[in-house]
């Protein structure tokens, strides 16, 4: 077992990164290192909060969904077989938790033009402002009628950036060399989409 006050004072996982940095984490937290499970919440944070929002919850559903998934890994996680694989689990559970708030429908709570007519706009320019509203409408709009794959796949891949390609084939369970021509393949055929409908560049 694990000297939890090596591990804190001297963290197994330093040095390391993706699915390795994450395993050697969860060893350490599994024998009681806060530091450790502080370290994991961290690091991953960002990729739960990105899965449920990518889900189409709101922001404070999409808290509600964060915490959750935390909750059920820290009171199971002995149950997690494999370490390596966490990433694989958050984004699972992530997903499985967000669809089932978004079920229950009270959370789903669409941006009305009345809410936005109150939001306060930071852009010197206001036209230039809705100009890059109108072009976000847009891509957004093709970006949904991608295919659930290359949807997930192209925010994994900006939520993580290239040097993490290796941590988004293991959550995708895809080969780490296909992720880059996947990911191209996904960027033409959002392309194409955009320009489908006019909104290119």
């Amino acid at each position: 077992m694990t000297d939890v006050r090596t591990a804190e004072a001297d963290p197994p996982w330093e040095g390391l990164q993706g699915a390795e940095r994450y395993a050697a984490c969860m060893h350490a937290a599994r024998a009681g290192s806060l530091i450790a499970r502080s370290t994991l919440v961290k690091d991953l944070t960002p990729l739960v909060w990105h899965v449920a929002r990518g889900n189409g919850l709101d922001r404070t559903a999409a808290e509600d969904v964060v915490q959750t998934v935390w909750l059920a890994l820290f009171s199971h996680l002995h149950s997690l077989a494999e370490p390596k694989a966490l990433a694989g689990w958050l984004i699972t559970t992530t997903r499985r938790e967000a669809q089932r708030v978004r079920t229950k429908g009270t959370n789903d709570l669409p941006l009305t033009d009345e809410m936005a007519e109150q939001l306060t706009s930071t852009q010197p320019q206001p036209e230039d402002e809705a100009l890059r509203a109108d072009r976000d409408t847009r891509l957004w709009r093709a970006f949904s009628e991608l295919p659930e794959k290359c949807q997930e796949l192209l925010r994994l891949t900006v939520l993580a950036g290239r040097s993490e390609y290796r941590l988004v084939a293991e959550a995708m369970q895809m080969k780490r060399g296909s992720i880059g021509p996947t990911r191209g393949r996904c960027l033409n055929t959002l392309r194409e989409l955009l320009d489908t409908e006019g909104g290119g560049g």
